[in-house]
């Protein structure tokens, strides 16, 4: 009886062991899982913001983060998405354009951080040079309003036109026009994207076009540009996120690796000037 017992309890004893010690492992395995299952969803427009996060993502792996790119053609889904919790970051806009949606639509977004300028290019044609343009040449340029202020303050950089002292050139407009030496037509209904097919099918006397577009349909700025804008543009390209997610771990993961020397090496190695870095 006694050899019984001594049994018993030697088997209960290995038993409550064996348990305990899965009960460690399936501890350890499960916080390493969770480790390797953290994820983060990023809209992004195809060129270049999703070709940077491509590049960045082997480095987020690197930091324990799996990176998730969803690609939009347009400029209107990807802060929808964002709101609506599809995503948990979006990066194709500036900050005055992040600012309008904002103000728009209520979004409750901030900033977490700028990766990078686009400056817009005047494409042509039929000219090549500004100061080429003849009288009434029409200028076609993009429907969405934040953008605006941002080619006319180009333009009169260049002489081409005067704008009404004291105001916000970020939101200016055609009407806070004061001096137009060649009367330029502005054609302004155009949405963003098919700006290069308007500049292909030789519309108007001259286009400007956003970078990642231009990028997209195979233009180089630098290049195939008569004009570009000024690399020191205050419209830098960001990290979009819901207001409180700008502290998550792994958004200031994904911020720093974009700010890194790797991926501001790869911008200006990829895009050749059309597309230039900042660091923060």
């Amino acid at each position: 009886m006694k050899k019984y017992w001594s049994l018993l309890v030697v088997l209960t004893l290995s038993l409550l062991l064996a348990a305990c010690g899965t009960s460690k492992e399936e501890g350890k395995g499960g916080a390493e899982g969770e480790k390797e299952s953290k994820k983060i969803v990023v809209g992004a427009s195809n060129v270049p913001h999703a070709e940077i996060l491509e590049e960045a993502a082997p480095l987020l792996k690197e930091k324990g983060i799996e990176l998730e790119i969803v690609p939009y053609q347009d400029y209107i889904m990807p802060n929808k998405a964002l709101d609506e919790g599809e995503l948990d970051a979006n990066y194709f806009q500036h900050i005055p354009y992040l600012e309008s949606q904002i103000k728009e639509h209520g979004y409750d977004f901030v900033n977490a951080g700028g990766i990078h300028i686009e400056p817009i290019g005047v494409y042509s044609k039929k000219y090549k040079s500004l100061e080429e343009l003849p009288e009434g040449a029409q200028i076609i340029m993009s429907s969405s309003v934040a953008d605006h202020g941002r080619i006319l303050s180009m333009l009169e950089a260049k002489g081409l036109i005067t704008l009404k002292e004291g105001i916000d050139k970020t939101t200016a407009t055609v009407d806070d026009i004061v001096e137009n030496k060649k009367n330029l037509k502005f054609k302004t209904d155009i949405e963003a994207s098919l700006l290069p097919q308007v500049y292909e099918n030789n519309e108007g006397d001259a286009v400007l076009i956003n970078s990642n577009y231009a990028i997209d349909a195979e233009l180089n700025p630098v290049e195939d540009s008569i004009a570009i804008e000024d690399s020191q543009s205050p419209y830098v390209n960001v990290i979009a996120v819901k207001k409180g997610d700008e502290t998550r771990e792994e958004i200031k993961a994904l911020v720093e690796v974009l700010h890194s020397k790797e991926i501001q090496e790869f911008i200006k190695k990829q895009y050749k000037g059309a597309v230039v870095p900042v660091s923060e």
